[in-house]
């Protein structure tokens, strides 16, 4: 251990710790601008520096490591003048609009200014030239608003290794973005927003797509409806006080009523449709495989998440075949909500408008691109983010916290405790081999809870075994074999996966990959600022509406049997691959 006073504090940490982590766990808040949870420290802003004690210059505290014996002061005169002037420097030169900003009301830099007691700026340098790039359907990027942190490079790099940005220049001329200052749609960036989730100020942010749907629930010849991913649910009171992981799923039914929304439904449903169709699929290419001795594309790899699939169509396209055909349960739901719920409502597809609540800025992407209008025009029409359904409550004047406790509406509002369980990193795989053991044996998971605890946790990469024992007619060819399935979350972790399996050194039945650290829990679009314990505090919450409901396995809820008897005939049928299933397309890596 080391031995250190912070503050005149004795301070105790394990070798290698930082001032910074020793401040924090000393009780000491240091302030950080560039510094982000789990990511390699560059003391960029210097805005962490504190004093120390025989040291002449002022030490960055998130790269500087704690030694034996330091004396660390973290509010001394020299240090808060010397952070004013740092902060002062950045205004300075920062294009922000504050008033109009997206960020006006969390942005770090304001916070910390306020902090600081900054009313005025002493120096008068030239301003960052502005320019917006809205050049994909997700994020925009501002460059005037840009601090230079280097926060997005780090995580596009170090976490998700697409390298769509980087430092360009040098000096007051540096900018950050795609190489030689291009757009984002001409590099191969998945736009998963995770550069959005950690800017401090408004420099990248989603496309906000709020006003469109104001305009459709205006339009009286429009019947609105809403999804809501499983993921919102544990987050959403975050955008209202509440502590992270707690469950809102009643009131925020009820606030989507009373924004004007024709029907509430729950992405859920279309999650437990999904594991029908993608176990389905599994249960398939196994049977090609081990029964009838034909080729099949093993292992079978999740198709859920939008920022995977694009990340695979960038840097893995031999491994396309791989991907399971199935849409996403976003994509699912808005092809079902235009046809089968249509019908229901004698109504054309065209006059359904659907929107998404999601947790994931890729999912504004992944609606607009061309396969996906099985329905016969978009099945989704416009996403929004967390963030942009808090505002929206706000905007209307909602006082969210006294709203009652709501049920989604029916038919597309029941769902599984499997499907609330898609939320966090090991969910869909443990959804999936619920359904599919019980089918092939006629009996439940046998595990703990119907748990598959190896891919549970924040562990990047992790690993599962399933002997199948005791199969039903039909399904012969499955006794006595081992399933071995991994799950990757953040897409670092998938690459490395990826890796592994192509030179041979692992062998996987099923692979689930989701885009963003945590899972969706914690994408791009979640209320900020998404630390590990706030994914685990959301994970918690998302186990916790698993296990409070009595449907806990996809293929026991009745709405998707009648989805099925009255509509879609069976799994993977005609029209089954019609509206549910699509194609992957092979990209350039930049």
């Amino acid at each position: 251990m080391i031995n250190l006073t912070i503050n005149n504090v004795p301070v105790a940490v394990p070798d290698g710790t930082t001032i910074l982590a020793a401040a924090r766990q000393a009780g000491v808040r240091i302030p950080t601008l560039c510094y982000v949870e789990g990511l390699q420290a560059i003391g960029a802003c210097r805005v962490c520096i504190v004093e120390i004690e025989g040291v002449q210059a002022l030490a960055a505290s998130c790269s500087m490591p704690a030694a034996e014996g330091m004396k660390v002061h973290t509010n001394t005169r020299r240090v808060r003048e010397a952070r004013r002037m740092v902060v002062e420097l950045l205004l300075s030169e920062h294009n922000g609009e504050c008033q109009t900003c997206d960020r006006r009301e969390d942005c770090e830099l304001q916070s910390l200014a306020a902090e600081l007691g900054i009313r005025m700026i002493s120096f008068q340098g030239e301003k960052t030239r502005a320019g917006l790039d809205s050049s994909t359907p997700a994020l925009l990027r501002d460059h005037g608003k840009c601090i230079k942190c280097r926060r997005c490079v780090s995580v596009c790099n170090e976490i998700q290794h697409v390298g769509a940005l980087w430092p360009q220049s040098r000096g007051f001329e540096t900018s950050i973005g795609p190489a030689f200052n291009r757009d984002l749609n001409t590099v191969a960036c998945v736009q998963c927003g995770q550069c959005a989730a950690v800017c401090p100020v408004g420099a990248i942010t989603e496309r906000d797509q709020i006003d469109e749907v104001w305009a459709a629930l205006d339009d009286a010849d429009k019947h609105v409806v809403v999804q809501t991913a499983p993921a919102i649910r544990a987050a959403l009171g975050e955008c209202f006080g509440y502590p992270p992981g707690t469950l809102v799923t009643g009131r925020m039914t009820a606030a989507l009523r009373r924004l004007g929304f024709n029907a509430v439904f729950d992405t859920n449903f279309a999650a437990d449709l999904t594991i029908m169709e993608e176990g389905s699929e599994l249960l398939a290419r196994l049977k090609a495989v081990l029964a009838e001795g034909r080729e099949a594309a093993l292992p079978l790899m999740t198709s859920c998440s939008p920022g995977w699939i694009k990340f695979a169509e960038h840097f893995f396209p031999e491994m396309l075949p791989h991907l399971s055909t199935c849409k996403s349960p976003q994509q699912m739901f808005g092809a079902v909500a235009k046809t089968y719920y249509a019908e229901k409502l004698k109504l054309r597809p065209e006059q359904i408008f659907v929107v998404s609540i999601m947790p994931c800025t890729a999912k504004k992407y992944e609606c607009g691109r061309p396969e996906m209008n099985a329905s016969g025009t978009r099945d989704v029409d416009v996403v929004l983010t967390t963030r942009e359904l808090g505002k929206m409550i706000r905007a209307a004047g909602i006082d969210f916290p006294s709203l009652p406790e709501e049920e989604m509406d029916a038919p597309l509002g029941l769902s599984s405790g499997a499907a609330d369980i898609f939320a966090n990193t090991g969910g869909v795989m443990e959804a999936a081999l619920r359904t599919a053991y019980e089918l092939v044996t006629g009996r439940a998971l046998p595990t703990a809870n119907l748990h598959i605890a190896p891919v549970a946790g924040l562990e990047g990469l992790k690993e599962a075994s399933l002997t199948v024992d005791g199969t039903l007619a039909g399904w012969e060819f499955l006794e006595g074999v081992t399933l071995n399935v991994a799950v990757a979350h953040g897409l670092g972790n998938a690459e490395r996966l990826m890796q592994r399996i192509l030179a041979g050194e692992k062998t996987y039945h099923f692979i689930e990959v989701m885009t963003c650290p945590g899972g969706c829990i914690g994408g791009g679009g979640q209320p900020r600022f998404t630390t590990n314990a706030v994914r685990e505090a959301r994970i918690a919450a998302i186990y916790r509406e698993d296990e409070g409901k009595q449907l806990r396995k996809s293929h026991e809820n009745p709405e998707i049997a009648a989805l099925y008897r009255e509509f879609l005939g069976k799994p993977l049928g005609e029209r089954s691959h019609r509206l549910l299933h699509t194609k992957y397309t092979p990209r350039g890596a930049v």
